[in-house]
């Protein structure tokens, strides 16, 4: 996390899928209501946690926003945090697209692509981050999800 962050008293949940219920349209909303950065955090089928920070609230936009703060991460088997940070060799950053999320891109592929129905998504290698997939397989099945926020 950005260092002010890291020292932030305060983490709020913002959205989860157990909470809230399986809907992009309630995630943008419920992320909507608070800006600055959010950190989004998910589990997958087969036990991986990874996510994406990003440094701005989710929300549908016309294209890419965010800056060079926004990273991937990825939790690795003995518990080490490994996180991608922005390359600047594009601003793929943060899509956010009425029926996807997205974070980088750059080689035909995003960094990580979350499907409208918080169900499925994929992962792969990207420019934006130079990272490697997140996931232990290409695509990978949602079963926990959660965007938090920082009170400063």
């Amino acid at each position: 996390l950005p260092p002010l962050l890291r020292e932030a008293p305060v983490w709020t949940l913002v959205y989860s899928l157990e909470q809230h219920g399986i809907s992009l349209n309630t995630l943008y909303q419920l992320t909507s209501e608070r800006d600055g950065p959010q950190l989004l955090v998910i589990r997958d089928a087969n036990g991986g946690v990874f996510g994406a920070f990003g440094s701005d609230h989710f929300a549908v936009r016309s294209g890419y926003y965010g800056t060079g703060t926004c990273f991937l991460w990825k939790k690795l088997s003995d518990g080490e945090l490994v996180a991608y940070a922005a390359t600047g060799k594009n601003d793929y950053l943060m899509l956010s697209e009425p029926h996807f999320i997205a974070l980088g891109g750059g080689n035909g592929d995003f960094g990580l692509w979350i499907d409208d129905e918080l169900y499925h998504g994929h992962s792969a290698p990207c420019d934006t981050f130079n990272n490697d997939q997140l996931s232990s397989t290409v695509e990978f099945r949602i079963v926990g999800l959660e965007v938090w926020a920082f009170e400063i």
